[in-house]
């Protein structure tokens, strides 16, 4: 089985759907198996990739998850759709104990055929969230340079560490990113220099700088790295590939 990844912040506006989208597809044009999973009711990362959200989230219906993947126009990347349904997004994050396992199980047992799994998560510590890393072997948390991201991240540390020592002991933190990193304002460096200094390598040496086109892209149903290639917000996510992909 694959790495399963979970990107997850409880704030949102950070990037985090832009990050898996990105991930999800440069990592599927470099040649790697790999599946999107949409578990962010707003349904971002399905539209993201051309698709439209489903009636009925996957996970809820009980379908094998083989027979309800879709694939997408980038070739190896397969999309495993969001849902808009209040009541399957209910269902999904109030889940008791043994509902929420049977859904990790239902999933876990469909991702033996990937190499790369990235799961997209909504901006919250709830239940859909607590779900994706009771699956995922990392979580990687994007964070905007402003210094209210330190305090969220300490919420999100304390949530990961329960999952780690109640759900999943597999779990680890997989890495932080730095993103709408404008690099001539002094705010950005003393949060880099913060956060650099606290988490050492756990911090990813790519940052991804705050660019337009990063914004534009979700609009035309395209990933950043097919919608506008030679852009810096391209350039940025192709090389946290190769670090995401380095660090097995």
């Amino acid at each position: 089985m694959g790495r399963v990844i979970t990107i997850a912040n409880q704030k949102g506006g950070v990037g985090k759907t832009t990050t898996a989208v990105s991930l999800a597809t440069g990592c599927a044009i470099g040649g790697q198996k790999t599946l999107l999973v949409d578990l962010d009711p707003q349904c971002n990362a399905t539209s993201a990739v051309g698709r439209e959200a489903v009636e009925r989230h996957p996970l809820v219906d009980a379908k094998p998850i083989r027979e309800v993947v879709q694939t997408t126009d980038i070739e190896n990347l397969e999309l495993l759709p969001g849902s808009q349904s209040f009541r399957d997004v209910d269902a999904l994050a109030t889940a008791t104990d043994t509902e929420s396992m049977r859904v990790v199980e239902h999933l876990a047992a469909s991702l033996s055929v990937y190499d790369l799994v990235f799961v997209d998560c909504p901006p919250s510590l709830g239940g859909l969230t607590r779900t994706a890393l009771a699956t995922s072997d990392e979580v990687l948390m994007p964070i905007q340079c402003e210094y209210f991201a330190m305090e969220g991240l300490t919420q999100m540390i304390e949530v990961i560490r329960q999952v780690m020592a109640t759900d999943n002991a597999r779990l680890q933190f997989g890495g932080i990113l730095l993103t709408m990193y404008e690099p001539q304002l002094e705010l950005t460096q003393e949060i880099e220099r913060e956060v650099r200094e606290f988490f050492g390598e756990v911090v990813f040496s790519t940052v991804v700088p705050r660019d337009v086109a990063l914004a534009e892209a979700p609009s035309h149903g395209l990933p950043i790295i097919n919608y506008a290639p030679r852009s810096q917000g391209a350039r940025a996510y192709i090389e946290l590939c190769q670090e995401v992909l380095d660090r097995v």
